[in-house]
């Protein structure tokens, strides 16, 4: 019998390892709800992933989406962390019901919302939504995002926010103009997954940033995956009909179990 608990234990184990980490199951617990909200008289709405087997308060995690918009893809992630024990809020950076039906208009969008004093506001609006969760212990916050979101998170960084979980970026971006200032002023722990083939990022852009950070001494960790080019978490990326814009399973499974770790470790 044990014999075959654990073969069926390795066939599942190999048929989870075939499948991007978005794809992952997650438990039936696992529940995800809307959550509108306003900021400067315009309406959003967020995401919010909680697992109703857990009670009394977890660490909560804000998830910050691609360019693309509030879609399914962040809202899996979201979804994910519930199921690791945390309560995850998808904030919406662009406005209620507002998704980029293609590449040029998700470059509009992102753009609109580049400056950080823009994308701060709606961030830190975001984060006191996520602390308003009778779920939540408020001392214990986490950040994660992805492509324009990861961006997003290293602005939040660079900002001086004081997160214990700290900021995880995927396939983020670099070039704030507030990095040469803000290096320094830096108290969350930041974990950078970055593809190390991207054309999307400038290797420029790349030294600066590690170069910056490191003569700052801020608590950085910058991991550069082989191979991978930009959008590697995310599967389907290669048919938006980008070049450079390509799902990497080995960066993808790798980068996923680099956050559990990191988080797991900040919030023990």
């Amino acid at each position: 019998m044990k014999k075959l608990i654990s073969i069926l234990t390795l066939v599942f184990a190999i048929q989870c390892a075939s499948v991007p980490t978005s794809q992952l199951p997650v438990k039936s617990t696992v529940t995800g709800s809307p959550v509108e909200y306003k900021l400067d008289g315009k309406t959003y709405e967020g995401f919010l992933a909680v697992d109703s087997s857990i009670t009394g308060k977890r660490p909560g995690i804000l998830v910050i989406h691609e360019w693309w918009g509030l879609n399914d893809y962040p809202k899996q992630r979201a979804k994910q962390l519930a199921d690791l024990g945390y309560v995850a809020f998808v904030m919406d950076v662009y406005g209620k019901g507002i998704i980029a039906k293609d590449h040029v208009e998700a470059g509009k969008l992102s753009g609109a919302n580049g400056d950080p004093k823009v994308i701060l506001k709606k961030i830190y609006k975001a984060l006191d939504i996520l602390k308003s969760n009778p779920n939540v212990d408020v001392s214990k916050i986490g950040a994660i995002g992805y492509c324009f979101g990861g961006g997003g998170v290293i602005e939040l960084a660079l900002d001086g926010a004081d997160l214990k979980g700290g900021v995880v970026s995927f396939h983020g971006f670099f070039g704030s103009k507030n990095l040469a200032t803000g290096a320094k002023k830096i108290k969350s722990k930041v974990l950078v997954h970055h593809g190390a083939d991207d054309p999307f990022v400038p290797k420029a852009s790349v030294e600066t940033f590690v170069k910056t950070v490191t003569d700052a001494k801020a608590p950085v960790t910058f991991v550069s995956h082989p191979g991978a080019v930009h959008g590697f978490t995310r599967p389907g990326s290669e048919k938006q009909g980008l070049p450079g814009l390509a799902y990497n399973q080995k960066a993808d499974y790798a980068s996923f179990d680099s956050m559990k770790t990191f988080f797991a470790a900040n919030f023990k």
